[in-house]
């Protein structure tokens, strides 16, 4: 590619910088996660009971912690709008980085695909009305949203995550005096191995809630996705992704233990809607009925935050020649708006399939595969270049990312352990996206190197400073 070529090619393929600070980031690492709080991770307690789901649970929180410290060197080091993808391109070479982008890109195009579908049921709820109608309007409303400007549709997000933040806090204060730990153990004891009052299914149990963990912290991983567009990348984004973390587990605490001691982990295991039910079990029934109405709101929040994720993936693959490159083109307001597009074609088909359950748990392959080549990313980072310029360095260097990487590996595995159809029906995904790459993209790189594509786009910037 010719040096002229160059510079035209990444002069449409810009995002807006400084459009986020580390508030504004920390609040997109809460949107792609709150919906989590509302609805799925119980359904671990009728995995494991509440005991082994709060193994599984506190086994995911630090995988996701270990997770986050690590990826927060890695984005003030390597501060692009691929994310892991990025991380994983410097560490592995072409190969490496486009199946950890594609394993992201499984989990981020499935997740809204999932959660519309959730949205949906919340909707006939409250409405009396559902289907493929509801699904479409919700993606062109916030795909709308998405197009008018990164800085807007953050602002956005934290004022709809902020709403979901309410609801749990107001759920958390009105359940404290009906705590009762005697509930948390009313589930029936099996006679599987190990089973006992505290597991009452017993180890398989517990490797079997593993996914549903995760559906706690599920995508606070994205918050790289926007380096390109903070402020201060090497400050904002390690700030941003650790500062959500830390929220995210103070709340995933409350709903684990207050709503399963007020109502029962037997109840909880079975609700659809947990926090409604335990606040209806208590007597707070008015507060319930405005729960129901904020839950929507986390996941519209989740649902939300996740296209712009997917958005930032497929502009930082397509504008590096991995997927198609007519992709990562923006707009006037440096909106990638067909990778904001197309993805949601997609997902609104694949939701019309209605089984939001498998979508989310395929969602979950694609996660862990993507977190344990992350996690392996920061260890071969630190062995390879271990002078590279770290703004931020992580507590415990290798040994925190190898916690990541084993954690992940054994997630992985829990997913098979629930549901070994979504595991497959992965995989199938990967091998599809695999051979696009070795067949055709693998030949169309931009770039060599994560380096000298950086090294392109400042350039280019630098030229439309200058005629500006």
């Amino acid at each position: 590619m010719s040096d002229q070529i160059n510079k035209d090619y990444l002069a449409k393929r810009q995002l807006k910088r400084g459009s986020a600070g580390w508030i504004l980031l920390a609040g997109l690492g809460v949107s792609y996660v709150i919906s989590g709080d509302f609805a799925g991770w119980n359904f671990g307690i009728a995995e494991a009971g509440w005991g082994g789901f709060a193994i599984a649970a506190g086994l995911m929180a630090v995988m996701y912690f270990t997770l986050v410290l690590s990826l927060a060197e890695m984005s003030a080091a390597i501060p692009a709008a691929g994310g892991g993808y990025s991380f994983a391109r410097q560490a592995m070479g072409p190969t490496g980085g486009y199946l950890t982008g594609l394993a992201v890109l499984i989990e981020y195009a499935l997740a809204p695909a999932a959660i519309v579908i959730f949205i949906g049921s919340a909707v006939e709820a409250l409405l009396g009305f559902n289907g493929p109608w509801v699904y479409a309007a919700f993606y062109i409303v916030f795909i709308g949203i998405h197009l008018a400007g990164a800085g807007e549709a953050l602002k956005v997000m934290m004022v709809i995550s902020g709403l979901a933040v309410i609801a749990i806090l107001a759920t958390a204060v009105a359940l404290i005096g009906d705590f009762d730990t005697s509930r948390l153990f009313d589930v029936a004891v099996t006679d599987a191995a190990g089973a006992s009052e505290f597991m009452p299914m017993g180890w398989y149990g517990v490797w079997a809630a593993l996914p549903f963990g995760m559906w706690l912290f599920l995508a606070v991983e994205g918050v790289p996705l926007a380096a390109e567009e903070a402020k201060d990348p090497a400050k904002d984004v390690p700030k941003g992704i650790i500062g959500a973390m830390i929220f995210l587990l103070f709340t995933a605490l409350l709903v684990v233990f207050l709503l399963a001691g007020a109502a029962g982990a037997d109840a909880m295991g079975k609700s659809a809607v947990p926090l409604v039910d335990a606040l209806n079990f208590a007597g707070h029934e008015s507060l319930g009925t405005a729960v129901n109405v904020l839950g929507l709101a986390g996941l519209i929040a989740s649902f939300f935050s996740i296209i712009y994720g997917y958005s930032r993936l497929v502009f930082a693959l397509s504008r590096a020649g991995y997927l198609p490159q007519n992709l990562s083109v923006t707009d006037k307001r440096k909106v990638p708006s067909r990778a904001l597009i197309v993805p949601g074609v997609l997902g609104f088909l694949a939701s019309l399939t209605g089984e939001g359950d498998l979508m989310l748990a395929m969602a979950v392959v694609g996660a862990t595969v993507s977190y344990a080549l992350m996690a392996l990313s920061h260890i071969l980072l630190r062995i390879k270049q271990p002078n590279m310029e770290r703004p931020y360095k992580t507590p415990g260097g290798i040994v925190t990312s190898s916690i990541a990487f084993v954690l992940s590996l054994l997630a992985l595995t829990g997913v098979y352990a629930y549901d070994p159809r979504a595991f497959f029906y992965t995989l199938v995904l990967f091998a599809i996206g695999a051979a696009y790459y070795f067949v055709y993209s693998k030949n169309r790189l931009v770039a060599k190197t994560p380096e000298e594509e950086f090294d392109m786009l400042a350039a280019a910037e630098a030229d439309l400073a200058t005629s500006a």
